[in-house]
């Protein structure tokens, strides 16, 4: 025995001897505790860094919502503290703070952090510069790191140590408890120097609370605390006897030791305590002992909790259980599950239920500790998951071929989509798709079709898209990846998330994607017209050009424009134009006009003449530009406000938003012609948008006047915002 492990053993008797309870929620796991609470009283020897670790079940998280329990200065008061080790409480100091990454990026849990302690960071990079120069250490616990990211295959969890537990560990004003699955502890314990970290596996030896486990069994047991009346429950000998043995064969097990009670709780016949074959040493074991006490096939259970083990986000619709398991298994298995609820209970559990990592039944005070507990959808769908990833392992690593299972539930999903209108699919469908069809090496073929991206959560589809190489994305995907930033960041709905789209597949020369989404439904704001990938614009302003030029020569059209036909009635026609002030010498610009039409100086800034309604540059005299007038504007159904990295268009007649738009660089120039087109420019281009929305009743019109007269409002006569 090491010193470690005579040091806990040592621990867990002199507790016992001194006549200590256990802690009501852990019920036991001494030696851990006296490690955290040492950790958390900063004691000189302590480590600055605890890393967490142990199997799927082991009790990690139960651990950690326990002493989280006794950290939070409200609900300690509920606690019965004087009962207690003392060397197992932490003192009474401020919260840590715990910034779940259950389904959230490693970006998000870094920007969690960020909202917690009040930071101006701007990038990522930043918010490790200012923890560390704090001249208080801060404390920070991050619990069930094998639960991040919105895509299992996604592999969140590598990335959330690399990326922000590793630079946390490193900074040395931050004290750093983190609870993490087996395979990534060392890489995040070893880029530390030795006395600064400690690893806590929980199914180490020195670390075992086989004391511990046997409570919980007969804890569970008991009739006074739930369970039924049986013989085996009732007798406080039996009882004991038939938990010690539980607790044996789970070898540390919580997990295990959960299942096997609720199994013989659940369904009692048949079972003898005294036949110990009959408890299981495993989980696998826990699910095939139970199917076949009841008489079924364990291979037809682990099929029925396939689609269950492969479920993304919260958990699967009960409306799609059967469909999914049929594909999985190649046959029809909707007896099994109409029939099979009592041999599926023990291992499944409806979304919104308050539980425990072990998957037992909360005590009512513990789901205070607990803010990020799944919620019932809103829409009133029945969800369902496992009770605990560690059974989602198992009957993943049970089956022949992960990679063909997933690509029998993608199909099996993408039928389930009515007319393949994804307006109409199950939210899970809509939302999820693209997760199965990633571990299915199917996900390329998936990103074509722009219905699906505009009507798919953001955040999932971007995580799913970013673990596939850049590579293998075709040009719809990488328009999709450059644009999901915005998509996230603006948390749009999906009609504007379809605008966006539709912006920047025009932006990159993908105009049918754009025109796609015209068809399907949306109430888009705008028309994307135009887009040009110019740099260095400082200013846009919209007008019109005469046919001919002063010196009577037409406005000649380049890279495909078309000159309009002439006006009725005998009318010069004039042909809209936007105008783009940018810096001299500009292929295709000319010198910009001095305000009162004078001359232009020498190294002025130019303007670029571009068609208003479609692609291509004109080649003309900047100063036969005509403007509106300000009374023209001013009648102009449309009005625009601006601000750094944002524009809002808003009818005039009501005062209402009519488009929003919101750009991932800043704005550099924008206008608004009078029939509503509107021009933006941005450090990334130009792009033209015809608004859409429903135009009130037409207003006179005054007659255009010439650019540079002393209405003109801006420096060069052709810029400046005009709402």
């Amino acid at each position: 025995m090491g010193d470690e492990e005579a040091m806990s053993a040592s621990d867990e008797r002199n507790a016992a001897a001194a006549g200590y309870a256990p802690h009501p929620y852990i019920g036991g796991r001494t030696a851990a505790l006296r490690a955290l609470a040492a950790w958390r009283m900063r004691w000189p020897g302590a480590p600055r860094v605890i890393v967490l670790t142990g199997n799927p079940g082991s009790g990690r998280s139960r651990l950690v919502t326990g002493f989280l329990m006794m950290c939070d200065p409200d609900y300690r008061k509920r606690l019965p503290l004087d009962d207690l080790d003392p060397a197992t409480v932490p003192p009474d100091l401020p919260a840590p703070a715990v910034p779940s990454p259950t389904g959230r990026t490693a970006a998000q849990v870094l920007w969690l952090l960020a909202d917690h302690f009040d930071l101006s960071a701007d990038r990522t990079e930043d918010i490790f510069t200012e923890l560390a120069a704090r001249e208080e250490p801060v404390t920070i616990v991050v619990p069930d790191v094998d639960q991040a990211g919105p895509v299992r295959a996604a592999h969140e969890p590598a990335r959330l140590v690399r990326d922000v537990l590793k630079p946390l560990a490193a900074t040395e004003t931050v004290q750093l408890l983190a609870d993490v699955p087996r395979e990534l502890a060392a890489e995040l314990a070893e880029a530390l120097p030795r006395g600064q970290v400690r690893i806590i596996d929980l199914d180490a030896p020195e670390w075992a609370d086989p004391k511990g486990l046997v409570r919980h069994a007969d804890t569970a047991l008991n009739p006074e605390f739930g369970a039924p009346q049986l013989p085996y429950t009732t007798d406080p000998s039996g009882r004991r006897a038939l938990a010690e043995a539980m607790a044996q064969r789970a070898d540390g097990s919580r997990l295990t030791l959960q299942l096997a009670v609720q199994s013989v709780l659940m369904q009692p016949d048949g079972f003898d305590p005294a036949d110990a074959s009959l408890l299981p040493g495993s989980v696998g074991e826990a699910l095939d002992l139970h199917a076949r006490r009841l008489g079924a096939d364990p291979q037809t259970l682990r099929l029925m909790l396939a689609p269950l083990a492969f479920a993304e986000g919260e958990g699967l619709p009960v409306q799609l259980w059967g469909a999914l398991a049929n594909a999985v298994a190649g046959r029809d298995l909707s007896q099994d599950i109409a029939d099979g609820m009592l041999l599926a209970a023990p291992f499944i559990e409806p979304v919104g239920a308050s539980q425990d990592e072990d998957g037992d039944d909360d005590d009512g005070d513990s789901g205070d500790a607990n803010e990020d507990g799944a919620d019932v959808p809103g829409d009133g769908r029945t969800l369902l998951r496992l009770m605990h990833p560690g059974i989602a392992e198992e009957i993943r690593s049970g089956l022949p071929d992960v990679r063909d299972a997933q690509t029998k539930l993608a199909m099996a999903l993408l039928e389930a989509v009515p007319q393949q209108d994804w307006s109409q699919a199950d939210p899970y469908i809509r939302d999820h798709l693209a997760a199965h069809t990633l571990e299915a090496g199917l996900l390329p073929q998936l990103l074509t079709d722009p219905g699906l991206f505009a009507h798919a959560d953001p955040v999932t589809l971007r995580a799913a898209i970013e673990a596939v190489p850049l590579e293998q994305l075709g040009a719809p995907a990488r328009t999709y990846l450059r644009t999901a930033p915005l998509l996230t960041r603006s948390q749009a709905p999906a009609d504007l998330r379809a605008a966006f789209l539709e912006s920047a597949f025009v932006e990159d020369g993908l105009a049918p994607y754009a025109e796609a989404l015209h068809t399907l439904g949306f109430a888009l704001p705008w028309r994307t017209l135009w887009s040009v990938p110019l740099t260095g614009v400082r200013a846009v302003t919209t007008g019109s050009l005469p046919l001919e030029g002063a010196d009577g020569a037409a406005a000649d059209a380049t890279e495909g424009g078309e000159s309009p036909a002439p006006a009725p009635g005998g009318t010069a026609a004039t042909r809209p134009v936007a105008a783009l002030v940018v810096p001299a010498g500009t292929p295709g610009s000319r010198p910009a006009p001095g305000p009162d039409g004078e001359a232009p100086e020498n190294g002025g800034p130019a303007l670029l003449l571009h068609d208003l309604l479609a692609p291509g540059y004109l080649d003309a005299d900047p100063s036969q530009v005509l403007r509106p007038s300000q009374e023209a504007q001013a009648a102009a159904p449309f009005g625009l406000t601006r601000g750094a990295d944002y524009l809002r268009v808003w009818a005039r007649t009501s005062q209402k938003m009519v488009a929003a738009l919101l750009s991932d660089s800043p704005i550099t120039g924008a206008d608004l012609s009078p029939d509503g087109v509107l021009v933006v420019a941005t450090e990334r281009g130009v792009t033209a948008r015809q608004i859409i929305a429903a135009v009130p009743a037409a207003t006179p019109t005054v007659p255009a006047q010439r650019a540079g007269t002393a209405d003109a409002d801006a420096s060069h006569g052709l810029e400046g915002d005009h709402s």
